[in-house]
């Protein structure tokens, strides 16, 4: 049960007005984030509170490119709010945690009957947006080194720890570039003393080198999503 007042530990409910919140209330689910694990968003729409969720884009050759992240700032996928569609993108939890889920038909509904929440989903469906354009952007324009910065900053944002259990391979995938391009961009890194590497696990030793090293897209879309909560 949600307290009158209480916060969630995601910043989307948290902004949604009381009323709107108490009508989401007997429909929302606690479910646990298992790492790797494969998220149904035709089945449920998942508001995380803690962990991190990766939404990844496949081509039929199986080549894939992460296109946009998704933690405790807002919601997968905005799919539900904008049709019945099932997206055609696929999403997997990189950092595990715990959402509140609810069925996209019942979101749906609670928008219809509520204006404020509606106009809320919407403004976040335009920064969901912006960010995955300006990912675009960035995959094609920016250095792997600076995109790997980035990434890994964004990762930093959302995860409750320095240390993330991230492999050469995965990172590869994420940015949809080659293993030995990923290995030379964080060997850089390490060299410059902005992260280490051991075993699967990658630290953030110097956070502020890592903005410097980043290109403009990480406060680009920190900034869109920013301006979602301000009055």
């Amino acid at each position: 049960m949600i307290q009158g007042g209480a916060k969630i530990g995601n910043r989307l409910l948290d902004a949604m007005r009381p009323a709107s919140i108490g009508r989401l209330q007997p429909h929302l689910e606690p479910v646990a984030l298992l790492l790797a694990e494969p998220l149904d968003p035709a089945g449920y729409t998942y508001f995380p509170v803690a962990g991190l969720i990766s939404v990844v884009a496949t081509m039929e050759d199986g080549a894939s490119v992460e296109i946009g992240l998704t933690s405790r700032e807002g919601m997968y996928s905005v799919s539900a709010i904008l049709s019945d569609h099932t997206p055609s993108e696929s999403a997997v939890v990189q950092l595990p945690g715990d959402a509140l889920r609810v069925k996209p038909r019942l979101l749906r509904e609670a928008m219809d009957a509520d204006a404020a929440l509606r106009k809320l989903l919407l403004r976040y469906t335009q920064a969901a947006m912006s960010a995955v354009a300006q990912s675009a952007a960035c995959n094609r324009l920016h250095l792997l080194e600076q995109r790997c910065a980035r990434w890994l900053l964004a990762c930093h944002d959302r995860a409750v720890t320095d240390r993330l259990p991230l492999t050469h391979e995965f990172l590869a995938t994420m940015l949809g570039v080659s293993r030995p391009g990923v290995t030379l961009a964080l060997g850089a890194l390490q060299q410059d003393g902005l992260i280490t590497y051991n075993h699967g696990t990658m630290t953030i030793i110097d956070r502020q080198g890592l903005e410097a090293i980043s290109c403009e897209c990480y406060r680009v879309i920190e900034d869109e999503f920013d301006r979602l909560w301000s009055p």
